[in-house]
């Protein structure tokens, strides 16, 4: 199964459950300051736990920095 991650193609024997697990994966030191979209939906943290992924989805994952 195929997700596009900030289009970089990542292929998985099993899908993550949902979108906070795959976040979980793909960020495990990160837990403020970041923003998902799901094939072009901004999707709020308060329902990553409950939206599923499916193979072939998008998404795009921002996370916030310092600077200046």
């Amino acid at each position: 199964m195929e997700l596009t991650i900030n289009h970089t193609q990542k292929t998985f024997d099993v899908l993550p459950e949902n979108l906070e697990a795959l976040i979980a994966m793909e960020l495990p030191e990160k837990k403020k300051g970041i923003a998902v979209a799901l094939n072009n939906r901004i999707i709020p943290k308060s329902f990553w736990a409950e939206t599923i992924l499916n193979d072939k989805d998008s998404i795009l994952i921002i996370t916030a920095t310092q600077g200046g």
